[in-house]
């Protein structure tokens, strides 16, 4: 599975058609994706289209056909077009990830794999988020024009949780 054929199915839809001919300002401002290992069906594959006319954002969720949903917002902060002209393979990402674990010496098991695809510094960055055996997690970014990593953080769960012991006051 990759984005162009994600991408070209959202465009080939009547909800998508009708949306842009209603809305002809409109461009996609994020992506996100979720990749389950253990159970493929709970995939999820979300498309955000932004509308500067009315300030409002909107998302077409891809997993059981097509589905256009108003996305709630409490910034009216300009969301940056992404480009979608360097697309990717979900299970290259996935040998991408594998080797940098191997490279950073981490053997856990991937879980669930989830990306959102924005756009930073002028260019589309898909930010990852890696779900590992024994709560562990790796965050990493990859540069979608160079196909490359570009960040990886092995962290666990524990590190993301804020952890009081009994008896500590604040």
């Amino acid at each position: 599975m990759n984005s162009q054929f994600l991408f070209e199915k959202l465009e080939a839809s009547d909800e998508y058609k009708k949306f842009m001919k209603e809305n002809r300002g409109a461009y996609l401002c994020s992506a996100f994706f979720i990749i389950d290992m253990d159970k493929n069906p709970e995939n999820k594959y979300h498309f955000d289209f932004y509308v500067p006319e009315n300030k409002k954002t909107f998302t077409f969720e891809l997993e059981n056909g097509i589905k256009l949903v108003p996305t709630e917002r409490t910034d009216e902060i300009i969301l940056d077009k992404v480009s979608m002209k360097n697309h990717f393979d979900f299970d290259e990402l996935k040998e991408l990830t594998l080797n940098e674990m191997a490279a950073n010496k981490v053997t856990n098991k991937i879980q669930k794999m989830i990306f959102s695809l924005q756009n930073r510094d002028d260019g589309d960055v898909l930010f990852g988020t890696i779900f590992l055996s024994g709560l562990g997690l790796i965050r990493m970014n990859f540069d979608l024009e160079k196909n490359k990593v570009t960040d990886f953080e092995k962290k666990s769960l524990f590190d993301m949780m804020k952890i009081v012991k009994k008896g500590d006051k604040k």
